[in-house]
């Protein structure tokens, strides 16, 4: 089997515990406004690789990932689930440890045969990085041009599978920033077992010039970066929603 990959990085040191190794899957069904790497939406485009090659790859290196691993990406990995599954059992084979950096997006809990699917991937899957654009339905829809029903029922679906957790957030000025929107994203996401970490990214304005190249106008445009001390401070009203439900359930 194989799968079409956009990129292969050797040293991403921000895609998960340690010094990883990064796969760049092709293809995604979002359309952030943010996105910064429009250039794996098209699930056509990429390079065929198999994953022995991806792992051959990886173990030119390997001495520098003492502590890391393989992080998939993209684009969206889990729109290859069964390369996907392929390529984490093998890596676990090896006792490489596995990261998977995903939307969620393509999850549904009413397909049987998709579901018997995640189960597979979930005993090969060491951690779950599940970036959650936005925790209202109709703003994340306007973000990302998909609901996040289904998101959100894969972060219970990995509780459920006691799978470690890091929820990744954007904050963008004007769009995802709301104090109350963020309160309540850390008060769904403190009711998750499995929670370990929590990335509040700030927006960053590099994916313009990718639009640029590939001929697109770019969705925020005008829009600053993220002020990096205004970012702590959101950050911090996510984490008082944490605290918030962590202790209410902890009082029952």
């Amino acid at each position: 089997m194989k799968g079409r990959i956009h990129s292969l990085e050797s040293f991403g040191t921000v895609d998960g515990p340690g010094t990883r190794f990064v796969v760049f899957f092709q293809g995604c069904p979002m359309r952030c406004l943010y996105c910064h790497n429009p250039d794996t939406w098209d699930p056509k485009g990429g390079t065929e690789m198999s994953a022995e090659y991806i792992l051959e790859q990886y173990e030119r290196n390997i001495a520098f990932y003492s502590g890391g691993g393989i992080t998939t990406t993209g684009g969206e990995p889990l729109l290859q689930i069964d390369f996907l599954i392929e390529l984490y059992e093998k890596a676990k084979e090896k006792g490489i440890h596995t990261c998977l950096d995903t939307s969620g997006i393509v999850f549904n809990k009413n397909n049987p045969e998709l579901m018997a699917k995640f189960d597979r991937l979930m005993k090969v899957t060491d951690l779950i990085m599940l970036d959650i654009k936005h925790i209202d339905p109709e703003l994340h829809k306007k973000i990302a041009s998909q609901p996040n029903e289904g998101i959100l029922a894969f972060a219970e679906y990995t509780a459920e599978k006691n799978v470690d957790l890091w929820i990744r957030h954007v904050i963008v000025p004007g769009l995802t920033d709301d104090d109350e929107y963020l309160y309540k994203l850390g008060y769904y996401i403190g009711g998750l077992s499995n929670l370990k970490a929590l990335d509040a990214l700030p927006y960053h304005t590099m994916g313009e010039v990718k639009y640029a190249k590939l001929g697109k106008e770019y969705p925020l445009k005008g829009t600053p970066p993220m002020d990096k001390d205004i970012l702590i401070e959101k950050k911090q009203v996510i984490i008082d929603g944490i605290k918030k439900r962590r202790a209410e359930l902890s009082a029952k």
